[in-house]
């Protein structure tokens, strides 16, 4: 590890108990403009999980303490009850779709987190998945700390441990962290091997970060898997290490992908980051993946997310909201 990262991992590393609520309250109402806090739950079919998430966040963050503004859930085209059960427990719902009708929606979580832009108007975004077991508000309270107390942080991430559960419940022997099994093959490696300053974090590709609105104006969005990936990578170029930092909030619980699933995420991620370590000279984007049938083994091919969406401050309906 790089001695710089060794000295980041020591100054930008918290746990969310290190800034209890009341002192976020008070850094708040130094900065009331600055401070202002936008949660957004990108969903697809989380109907059993997203009504928990967003009743905790308004029961602990909003009602309880006014430290989150608005809470936003993106349906993504769901086909379950989603929507109906997030707006129950109290969040603003949007459909993708609904959101620049003028650019057609692709399909992909990044695209999502990127739309939320349009729609939301904190200074600070707090993105958090839907799919969230057993949830904490300190998923968002934790995060969201050093970006209210440290004008010099632009960028945190949750670190957790992320036990892989079987189907009857019980997680296998193994590290905590085995569950971030695409971080660990894939996501980890590339970091260390081709952006070293990011080697520090915990997991790079957790779907729970804050991010201070100015800086993800700047920054383009992979539609798909690749998202997490690529706004870490383009943060560290953007602003330097010393604005990123990570927070541990503890246990991540949720449901897991199948091994077909994670692959097709593996390669958007690699994709991702080869687009960032070279424009020219690019490899096919399409995988290919095996599965048996009655005949033997079977091709399936898929195409690999290649497509970005450009920084929401060169959109002219985002400028025009923004200045209204």
């Amino acid at each position: 590890m790089l001695e710089e990262v060794d000295s980041w991992l020591n100054r930008r590393s918290w746990a969310a108990s290190d800034r209890p609520l009341d002192r976020l309250l008070a850094a708040r109402s130094r900065n009331p403009r600055g401070s202002s806090v936008s949660v957004v739950l990108p969903a697809l079919n989380e109907e059993a999980t997203v009504g928990d998430i967003v009743r905790t966040i308004r029961g602990e963050l909003m009602e309880k303490v006014p430290l989150v503004d608005e809470l936003v859930v993106i349906d993504s085209g769901s086909t379950d009850a989603t929507s109906a059960v997030a707006r129950a427990a109290g969040a603003r719902v949007v459909h993708r779709d609904s959101i620049l009708p003028r650019i057609p929606a692709v399909p992909g979580k990044g695209e999502v987190l990127w739309r939320s832009l349009f729609v939301t108007s904190g200074e600070i975004v707090c993105f958090v998945d839907a799919d969230l077991k057993d949830f904490s508000a300190d998923f968002v309270s934790g995060i969201v700390g050093p970006l209210l107390t440290d004008p010099g942080i632009q960028f945190v991430k949750a670190m957790y441990d992320r036990p892989l559960e079987t189907s009857d419940g019980h997680a296998p022997a193994g590290p905590p962290a085995q569950g971030g099994r695409v971080t660990e093959l894939v996501a980890r490696p590339l970091l260390n091997l081709h952006w070293p300053k990011l080697a520090g974090f915990v997991q790079p590709l957790g779907g729970e970060y804050a991010v201070r609105r100015g800086l993800l104006e700047q920054l383009a969005f992979p539609v798909g898997y690749g998202v997490e990936l690529g706004l870490l990578v383009d943060a560290l170029r953007t602003v330097g290490l010393d604005a990123l930092a990570q927070v541990d909030v503890g246990v991540r619980r949720h449901r897991h992908q199948d091994g077909q699933a994670l692959g097709r995420m593996a390669a958007a991620i690699y994709r991702t980051a080869q687009l960032r370590l070279s424009r020219g000279h690019l490899v096919r984007p399409v995988l290919t993946q095996f599965e048996r049938d009655e005949d033997g083994f079977r091709p399936h091919t898929y195409a690999v997310d290649t497509e970005e969406r450009p920084p929401v401050r060169e959109i002219a309906e985002y400028t025009a909201r923004r200045a209204a």
